[in-house]
């Protein structure tokens, strides 16, 4: 997500760079959502950022107040009528939101959001039939623009301020009407959201980095908890809920770019010295330190630094292809992996490897990797994973749906290494990767990991397709 209140700066084009920066986090759609301050112009389509904007569209975005998303999707079916922003009538000019994240009590609030009497209480059959969207998304957009209790006073700030508290999961959120740009964090801080000042105004992003890219100065994260409006008075603060952090581990692991800065400590920082601690915790004999490119690298340069073993690059990554673990078809991902990579022959022909990869997620990838290896003649394959097992599923913004999904949720760690064909296997543990970020175990997320939900998820409420599911 990124947001900008820029008076006299080419919001579109700003925003354009902005989400350029961010589209590693999703790769399914992309939109924006510009005002003049007498109406609100959205633009998006399915498809990457420079799939969906050119010039003559970026020529149409003026404005003063922008959002804008790329995304990937958790809740919700990869579909236009569920890409970002989200808008409702409301007011002079309407309302436009983004988010990241994924809420665990969205029927609850779809049912707030069609008249129910009260939080919770169980809707009839079809009553959601009249939904217009599967996304979380989109039923806190409906929410916003008609708070709970009614029109009230104070406009959209007072109407997020009624909306938030009732809201539970992860939710970082870039919203505007017609002339304020707002953002939000969960009180739990999931995901992170960041603040920054450009010469003529502000802008708010998923990671530092494209703040980096935008040109503006890093001043804070957003709290847990927090509301921030952003107008010609500056920045203005609110609380409306208490903070609990407990930011996602993965995010150091695996989403967020190694030049993005998380609780100030680099991304890359952190995921080298990962590798340092798992060549401690996992040695091997090997001839090689291979990383799997491009999110590998890291932890595979650290791991080479602390083992002595040589570093090399064992394969050739196709620029043009995008991340494969956020893809949402399985098939996709699984012919995506052979398109991505191509191993260098020369390199790894009669070597012993060290290959280094962030996760094994359903092992589709690592077992395609390791018979890659195998053909271009390496003589040992040794696989070692900067994260623990993933054998959790997460219901904060990770798409992992169900623990079937999952190779570690059901198989030992012996049972994997057969599975993907490799010689030896090992994964940092958690008490390595925590270490590694430098903050308290108990200010991070890690429940795909050791199933220690920050939120308590009900069964009921588990799962990718929760509103498609009430629907049919």
């Amino acid at each position: 997500m990124f947001g900008a209140w820029c008076p006299g700066e080419d919001l579109g084009k700003l925003s354009y760079y902005g989400l350029y920066a961010l589209q590693h986090r999703g790769q399914e759609s992309a939109g924006i959502a510009v005002s003049d301050g007498d109406r609100i112009v959205v633009y998006k389509d399915m498809g990457l950022v420079a799939q969906v904007f050119d010039e003559p569209v970026l020529s149409t975005l003026h404005g003063h107040v922008a959002i804008g998303h790329c995304r990937y999707s958790t809740t919700g079916s990869s579909e236009w009528r569920n890409a970002q922003p989200t808008f409702r009538p409301s007011g002079t000019a309407g309302l436009a939101l983004a988010h990241n994240g994924n809420l665990i009590n969205t029927l609850e609030l779809a049912a707030l959001s069609l008249g129910q009497q009260g939080l919770g209480q169980q809707a009839a059959p079809g009553q959601h039939a009249d939904l217009v969207s599967t996304s979380d998304t989109d039923v806190l957009t409906e929410l916003f623009a008609n708070p709970p209790g009614g029109p009230r006073g104070g406009g959209l700030a007072e109407a997020a301020l009624a909306t938030l508290p009732l809201a539970r999961g992860a939710f970082s959120l870039v919203f505007m009407d017609a002339t304020t740009l707002y953002a939000a964090r969960d009180p739990q801080g999931f995901h992170p959201l960041v603040l920054g000042q450009l010469a003529a105004g502000w802008v708010v992003a998923s990671e530092t980095a494209a703040l980096d890219i935008v040109g503006a100065t890093f001043v804070r994260e957003i709290e847990p908890g927090e509301l921030i409006s952003i107008d010609e008075t500056g920045v203005t603060s609110r609380t409306f809920a208490p903070p609990r952090p407990r930011g996602c581990l993965f995010e150091h692991v695996y989403l967020a770019r190694p030049d993005t800065t998380i609780a100030g400590r680099g991304v890359q920082a952190t995921r080298v010295e990962v590798g340092r601690r798992l060549a401690g915790e996992h040695p091997a004999q090997a001839d090689l330190v291979i990383p799997v490119p491009e999110s590998g690298t890291p932890a595979a340069i650290g791991y080479a630094q602390a083992s002595g073993i040589p570093y090399a690059q064992g394969f050739v990554k196709n620029s043009y292809v995008g991340r494969t673990f956020i893809q949402p078809s399985q098939t996709i991902r699984e012919r995506g992996i052979k398109l991505k990579l191509n191993p260098l022959r020369d390199v790894i022909a009669g070597q012993r490897v060290v290959v280094v990869d962030d996760t094994i997620v359903r092992g589709s990838t690592q077992r395609a990797i390791v018979a890659m290896l195998r053909e271009a003649g390496a003589a040992a394959v040794h696989v070692r994973i900067s994260s623990p097992p993933v054998a959790w599923p997460c219901f904060y913004g990770i798409d992992f749906a169900t623990r079937d999904e999952l190779i570690a949720g059901h198989s030992s760690v012996p049972e994997i290494t057969k599975s993907i064909g490799a010689d030896s296997l090992g994964y940092i543990s958690l008490d390595g990767l925590i270490a590694a970020t430098t903050l308290p175990g108990d200010r991070l997320c890690h429940a795909c990991f050791d199933g220690d939900y920050p939120i308590p998820v009900a069964l009921a409420e588990r799962g990718k397709h929760v509103l498609e599911d009430a629907r049919s």
